[in-house]
């Protein structure tokens, strides 16, 4: 799956990507919450595998919590 994370720079990226299935867009983002992708000394940042750079763990969970958003087009 590393190789999918590095294609996306941001996880509103992976939200709302057309032709993912809902399945796929939640394991992207929660491998992106996870503490194996937190920037040491940096909690609040996330480095996924294969980004170029960080990103709010805050917008991650946003990003989760827009997959449930009843506007939100899977």
């Amino acid at each position: 799956m590393s190789r999918a994370l590095s294609r996306f720079t941001h996880p509103f990226e992976v939200a709302h990507h057309p032709t993912l299935e809902p399945e796929v867009k939640r394991a992207i983002l929660a491998s992106w919450a996870s503490d194996a992708s937190a920037v040491p000394d940096q909690p609040a940042l996330r480095r996924p595998a294969g980004a170029a750079a960080p990103v709010s763990v805050d917008d991650v969970l946003a990003a989760l919590q827009a997959l449930d958003s009843p506007t939100t087009r899977h």
